[in-house]
């Protein structure tokens, strides 16, 4: 690593106290679990990247792509990787928040039991809930997933349930609009990341893909992913102390609140679309909790890079997945929110000069 990750000591208890070797060997760690995740899935290592970083953000992350292009086969693999009791949900229209919870079915004796559902099967220990085409589930149990991210608990069977280790991974397709339900603003801000998956651009991918039957066996290639890489149950730990380790200077915190404010008011800070009247694009900027994640996600990149300094390129790499879900736009714009909001940012990092340091 280019620079030694020595964590300053820390009075907060919640922050253990790693050496820099701890912190190498969990940088180690977190390549080999890029590798695992990599072996069955080809030509997605920047969502793998991305995966990797919210995992040491401890932070929950919606993909998003067409039909077939493995949202589903990526996210089991990240699972597996992680390793720890994982559950996973299929999004219906009929799915109900109970559905969640509980388990109603009639026992051997004929009469009815209720058991605890997937959310609570495993207790504590839970660390991965993987949750499929989250938008054909209905907005009840989007409110229910909502407090289950944002506390890692709920209440239920008289009791409250914590849930320490949770991660909730998602997906949902974007081409099928029946019988769908769009995510609130709250909850998409409840995900740390959402991550576009798309087919591999290279045509010797795609053709791997398209011929080579290793890829034709979604559960063969899970099953072939090194089990457990990671400790889920020392994450939120390892989580706490790279935040720790890797700072951000001044020149880097002015240069995060210039992009914050350009785009919660584009039309203040000289940002100029074809075709779009600015001053009435953004309905809702990023929130501070939005940034927080900003922040965290360009900490854990650095160090994941070697560093133990946030650079401009860090912030760069982690922008458009952290923020892009937070901008909301007025009405008259968000139905072209995919091709306005990725252009928009890029108007922004154009307009915002680059500090030439990060550490």
């Amino acid at each position: 690593m280019s620079h030694s990750l020595t964590r300053p000591q820390s009075s907060d208890p919640a922050v253990p106290d790693l050496a820099a070797e701890d912190l190498a060997d969990w940088h180690a760690r977190a390549l080999a679990f890029e590798a695992a995740v990599g072996s069955a899935v080809i030509g997605q290592s920047r969502a793998i990247r991305l995966l990797t970083l919210a995992v040491f953000c401890r932070g929950h992350v919606l993909l998003e792509g067409d039909v077939g292009v493995g949202k589903t086969t990526l996210l089991r693999a990240v699972a597996r990787a992680i390793g720890g009791p994982y559950e996973r949900i299929e999004g219906t229209i009929d799915l109900m928040p109970t559905d969640v919870v509980y388990a109603a079915y009639i026992g051997a004796d004929g009469r009815p039991r209720v058991d605890p559902g997937p959310i609570l099967r495993h207790g504590a220990d839970l660390a991965v809930f993987f949750f499929n085409e989250i938008n054909r589930a209905r907005p009840q149990v989007h409110s229910l997933l909502l407090r289950a991210m944002a506390e890692r608990s709920l209440t239920a069977f008289q009791a409250e349930h914590a849930f320490p280790h949770l991660q909730v991974f998602a997906d949902r397709n974007k081409v099928e609009r029946e019988e769908t339900f769009e995510l609130p603003a709250a909850a998409r801000d409840r995900f740390f990341m959402e991550i576009a998956i798309d087919a591999p651009a290279d045509p010797e991918l795609r053709r791997r893909l398209a011929f080579d039957t290793r890829y034709h066996d979604a559960d063969a290639l899970v099953a072939a992913v090194s089990e457990a890489v990671l400790d889920f149950r020392q994450l939120g730990g390892v989580a706490a102390a790279i935040q720790s380790a890797v700072h951000a200077g001044p020149e880097i915190e002015a240069y995060v609140f210039a992009l914050w404010e350009t785009l919660k008011a584009p039309h203040l800070h000289g940002i100029d679309l074809a075709g779009i009247a600015v001053e009435r694009l953004v309905q809702g900027g990023a929130s501070p909790r939005g940034v927080s994640a900003l922040v965290r996600a360009a900490r854990a990149n650095a160090w994941i890079e070697g560093r133990d300094f946030v650079a401009p390129d860090d912030v760069a790499a982690v922008f458009a997945p952290v923020m892009s879900h937070r901008v909301f736009l007025t009405p008259a714009y968000e139905a072209r929110r995919e091709a306005i909001v990725p252009a928009f940012i890029d108007a922004v990092f154009a307009k915002i000069p680059t500090p030439r340091r990060g550490g």
